[in-house]
């Protein structure tokens, strides 16, 4: 192994060791929505990440920094994997890690997936989990030292989608439910999205994510609706979005439509179009050229931070 992928290794391991320990929280209590048991049971493959299938019991792993440095703010963190898988440590739980290593608590959330034939209603499930996380995350704020004012999003590929779908489909709390989580806002502060898969109607869309959560024959207004770059809404929230030049897989064209949709709006949004990386980069801890997104990240959020 290369000296900096050992350092890193051996960073995160101390990172673990000094802020919190991950709780899991289930995030229903009781019946999981629009279950029909109907599909493939939930697995975990450990090869070079680690992948997990067939979700049945959405939940989130929350990692706390150290009282000492927290900043006050939490992420949300959606692992991507196509709507079919969740890369759930190279995009979820050393993503954790790393932003409790700058004060940042963090949730991961492991969303239903449309795919496992488990749901009466697949396209709505993985939006409908994220949106009760953030919800989780608010009302344990306190708890958790963490600002209510100050809980973003984060996603990568159709994890970011996912993410940009919670920042245009969110609502200020359903004020007659008797769930009092679900009359908690679920609008993210902020949105972190890295290679994102964005629209469903441009020619630079991801088919086979569109697929998976949609259909093969989605119709039109469907198509349009899980579109964030035709979704942004004057509330929508600042953005921080990094996508590869070359990436082979989800066209950068894809940040771009989200990065123009928000500057319409007036929304601030920071955008890092690297050179290189490819998809699926994660913190690239052997590119210190395409790893520097979390630097740029870390600055973006100071700044955003000292805002509020």
């Amino acid at each position: 192994m290369k000296i900096r992928t050992l350092l890193f290794v051996a960073c995160l391991f101390f990172v673990t060791l000094a802020f919190g320990q991950e709780q899991i929280l289930p995030l229903y209590e009781g019946a999981v929505p629009h279950m029909t048991k109907s599909g493939g049971e939930e697995t975990s493959e450990k090869t070079d990440i680690i992948r997990i299938r067939n979700v049945q019991t959405p939940s989130i792993a929350v990692y706390l920094p150290s009282k000492r440095f927290a900043t006050g703010q939490a992420v949300v963190i959606c692992p991507g994997g196509g709507y079919w898988i969740l890369a759930y440590d190279l995009e979820g739980t050393d993503i954790a890690r790393y932003l409790n290593s700058i004060g940042v608590a963090a949730a991961v959330l492991k969303y239903r997936l449309p795919t496992s034939g488990n749901w009466s209603e697949p396209q709505r499930v993985a939006l409908e989990d994220a949106q009760r996380a953030l919800r989780l995350v608010r009302r344990n704020a306190s708890r958790w030292n963490v600002d209510p004012g100050k809980i973003g999003v984060m996603g990568f590929s159709a994890g970011g989608h996912l993410a940009s779908t919670l920042g245009t489909h969110f609502d200020y709390g359903e004020k007659t439910s008797a769930d009092s989580t679900d009359r908690l806002s679920c609008r993210p502060d902020f949105m972190v999205l890295i290679y994102p898969v964005i629209s469903f109607v441009d020619s630079s869309a991801h088919r086979g994510s569109e697929e998976a959560l949609l259909g093969k024959n989605a119709g039109k207004d469907l198509l349009v609706s899980f579109s964030s770059e035709l979704q942004v809404r004057d509330d929508t929230p600042p953005a921080f979005i990094v996508q590869a030049n070359d990436d082979g897989a989800v066209p950068a064209d894809n940040s771009l439509l989200m990065v123009k949709a928000l500057r319409k709006k007036g929304i601030p949004v920071e955008f890092h179009l690297v050179s290189e990386g490819g998809h699926g980069f994660g913190l690239a801890v052997n590119n210190p050229h395409v790893g520097s997104w979390t630097e740029n990240l870390r600055l973006w959020l100071g700044w955003l931070n000292g805002k509020r």
